[in-house]
């Protein structure tokens, strides 16, 4: 069976090709890439909870060529905004979704962040992706930590990052309405601006949970956990001097050809 589609100038859809929902490949080569992964993706679909039209997923198989069931990328962590519906997918097909996704973050890891920044960089280029990302959990990959691209006229320009006073490396996201932070340790988090806060953690939502089932405020509890691991690692660095590893410096990220 086979179906026309106008997004391909007519080219046949051929419905009776199968298409793999995964590549044989593990979803992350060290425990630092695969928390960061989770984390983020847990928490934007929290973030997006009560948006229909909003999908969230990590490390699916995205089918960008019609009727090409060997050719796809799979971002660790990717959303898409006026999606048909939150449903569980075994892959996202692009011509038959109707789009690509908007946002991607790819998580560096030693086997794919030279590829994350070239190739795969171009994919989604050429996808219409309106913003990509790029985290290195482990610091060895590229400096800063933090790389967000967005998309003009079909090339990737970089977007800005700002230090703060706390040595959060931090990144606005106008797609997500989120700032994306890298704090000291290497810890990736999202921060809602409008509302000044934190997007809870895995963790933290289980908290959350537990002090609403002992009759204690969630929000209150969750903040007073945040504020002792605060005052802990406020502690650490002292002691250590970490914060001056945590200075701006000069992006090699920008200066390879095509940026």
């Amino acid at each position: 069976m086979v179906n026309e589609s106008p997004e391909t100038g007519g080219e046949m859809d051929d419905l009776s090709i199968e298409y793999e929902s995964s590549d044989g490949e593990l979803m992350a080569e060290s425990r630092k890439q695969w928390n960061a992964l989770v984390e983020t993706v847990s928490a934007l679909g929290n973030w997006f909870i009560d948006r229909p039209d909003v999908f969230v997923a990590g490390d699916l198989l995205v089918y960008y060529r019609m009727n090409d069931n060997q050719t796809r990328v799979a971002p660790d962590v990717f959303v898409v905004f006026g999606a048909s519906g939150k449903q569980l997918r075994d892959y996202w097909l692009v011509w038959r979704e109707g789009k690509a996704p908007d946002f991607v973050m790819e998580i560096a890891a030693p086997s794919t962040w030279h590829w994350d920044r070239s190739e795969k960089r171009d994919i989604y280029a050429a996808m219409g992706v309106k913003e990509y990302w790029r985290f290195d959990p482990l610091g060895v990959f590229f400096n800063p930590q933090l790389v967000a691209e967005t998309l003009v006229n079909g090339r990737y320009r970089p977007m800005p990052l700002v230090m703060d006073d706390k040595a959060i490396l931090r990144g606005h996201s106008p797609l997500l309405g989120l700032d994306i932070c890298v704090k000291p340790g290497l810890k990736l988090r999202l921060y809602d601006p409008a509302g000044r806060r934190w997007l809870p953690t895995i963790q933290e939502g289980y908290d959350a949970m537990r002090a609403l089932k002992a009759g204690r405020d969630p929000y209150e509890a969750a903040e007073a956990a945040r504020r002792e691991a605060e005052a802990e690692r406020d502690v650490l660095l002292q002691q250590i001097g970490i914060m001056q590893l945590w200075q701006p410096q000069r992006s090699g990220e920008y200066s390879s050809p095509g940026l």
